[in-house]
């Protein structure tokens, strides 16, 4: 006799009531907005600005640059890019573009070796040193009309401190406002008397931040001053150094106010053979003077375009510095590494034993 399985009977499962969404209360979605929405507008009251008084100009610039604009009649036709065609083949514009970038070169150099040379006297336990960092500071507080009248009355070609000077040793007076190079000279060293102080602290700021404790070490192991300066200070201060040049580059290519109040008796800008009239001050000759924006304005746009390419040649530079450093660092770990591997391997495997052994036997 068979007998069947009957399954037994499946109850029904309770219906599942609907749950509710929860209201996300509005503090906790103000919080949530809050923290997603406040890093963008603490930061757009800067962009708005630069858009305003940056990006604005920057571009109105190029659309008078493609015209033929009168400082008192305003537009007068589209010409595309006859402005600077006419620039790039004038004579004048390369004369000024040489001046800038010979004062450019005799400025930023010295200027930067002096800066880092001072902010290593300052960085060392001296005497007084607040009142030294503060002092650094006093020529770039001076405003720079006083800084140049005071400097082109010292360079005076007849009466002048340093001609005076030269005459009290028995020397040939210099035409510092006559001949090219002497002009470049004084110009120069009024943008380094004014500026090494404040690129003096601001690496002095970064050679604070360096810790001590890798001098100390390396003082132990032996690292002399000099040593220690560039293995481990110009290293580690390289971000800083970097910002230091753009900025020092981007400031001597728009050198305006000494060489514009270096002579103000001539009556052409940058002196009678515009022999020190840089590219900001030849732009500015061509707009008030002869009343052209258009061209002042390709002249605006062209010397834009060779700032650009001047940080960016700074920037491949440093980076290539720092990559070779890198490349130079990692090969000499690889090869201390390798040493001490090799020493490792060459060191007999009972050594320790026999050492051991020979102690035990020593011993009473």
């Amino acid at each position: 006799m068979t007998a069947t399985l009957v399954p037994p009977p499946t109850t029904p499962a309770p219906a599942k009531h609907p749950v509710a969404p929860q209201k996300v209360p509005f503090a906790y979605r103000l919080s949530r907005f809050d923290v997603k929405a406040s890093p963008y507008l603490y930061v757009a009251p800067f962009f708005l600005l630069f858009g305003l008084v940056g990006l604005f100009p920057l571009g109105y610039t190029f659309v008078v640059s493609l015209n033929d604009w009168n400082l008192l009649t305003g537009p007068a036709g589209f010409v595309g890019l006859d402005n600077y065609i006419a620039e790039l083949n004038d004579p004048f514009f390369w004369n000024s573009l040489l001046n800038t970038v010979s004062i450019f070169v005799l400025s930023s150099i010295p200027q930067l070796v002096v800066a880092v040379l001072i902010a290593v006297v300052l960085d060392q336990n001296i005497r007084g040193k607040t009142f030294w960092r503060m002092s650094v500071l006093i020529p770039y507080v001076v405003t720079p009309v006083a800084v140049t009248l005071i400097f082109s009355t010292a360079f005076d070609e007849q009466y002048g401190l340093i001609n005076n000077l030269l005459n009290f040793f028995h020397l040939d007076p210099v035409m510092w406002k006559t001949e090219t190079f002497p002009s470049h000279v004084a110009i120069a060293t009024m943008v380094n008397w004014r500026w090494t102080g404040y690129n003096a602290l601001i690496l002095l700021a970064a050679m604070q931040a360096v810790p001590r404790d890798i001098y100390e070490s390396a003082a132990l192991d032996g690292a002399g001053a000099v040593r220690r300066f560039f293995s481990m200070t110009l290293p580690t201060i390289r971000p800083t150094m970097i910002f230091v040049i753009i900025t020092a580059t981007v400031g001597g290519l728009q050198i305006f106010t000494e060489p514009k109040l270096f002579n103000p008796t001539t009556a052409t800008p940058g002196g009678p053979q515009r022999q020190y009239q840089t590219t900001v001050l030849y732009l500015w000759d061509l707009a008030f003077n002869r009343q052209n924006f258009g061209k002042a304005s390709a002249v605006a746009w062209l010397l834009f375009l060779i700032i650009v390419a001047f940080g960016v040649i700074n920037f491949l530079i440093s980076r290539r510095i720092a990559s070779t450093e890198a490349r130079s660092s990692k090969r000499a770990t690889s090869r201390r590494l390798a040493a001490y591997n090799q020493q490792k391997t060459a060191q007999p495997a009972d050594a320790p034993v026999a050492t051991v052994a020979a102690t035990e036997e020593e011993r009473p």
